[in-house]
């Protein structure tokens, strides 16, 4: 019973979000300060994403071989690199370093 109090809370969480935006006045969107944290706030949350998937075990801080495809993939965009190249050398690290190491 306890899961489908969690559900209808969450369903009713998502809908008064969802609702909240709607009744947000238009002049509010419009003012620039609005509109830079509104562009900026996906790149953030991906950051935190990130980082989280990649530094963070179930109770502490890791550095394995997550890790070292982030760096190499953060060399390849520094380089200028092309999307799949900057993935590609992600997984390419990745699968070395757990090579490696298992």
């Amino acid at each position: 019973m306890n899961v489908w109090i969690a559900i209808g809370a969450t369903t009713a969480g998502c809908y008064a979000v969802k609702l909240t935006g709607l009744l947000v006045p238009a002049g509010v969107l419009d003012r620039p300060l609005v509109k830079r944290l509104a562009a900026l706030l996906p790149v953030a949350l991906l950051a935190a994403l990130t980082a989280q998937q990649t530094f963070a075990d179930r109770h502490g801080l890791v550095l394995d071989a997550r890790a070292a495809g982030l760096a190499a993939a953060a060399v390849a965009l520094l380089l200028r690199a092309p999307f799949l190249v900057v993935v590609a050398a992600a997984v390419v690290v990745t699968a070395g370093v757990r090579a490696l190491a298992g």
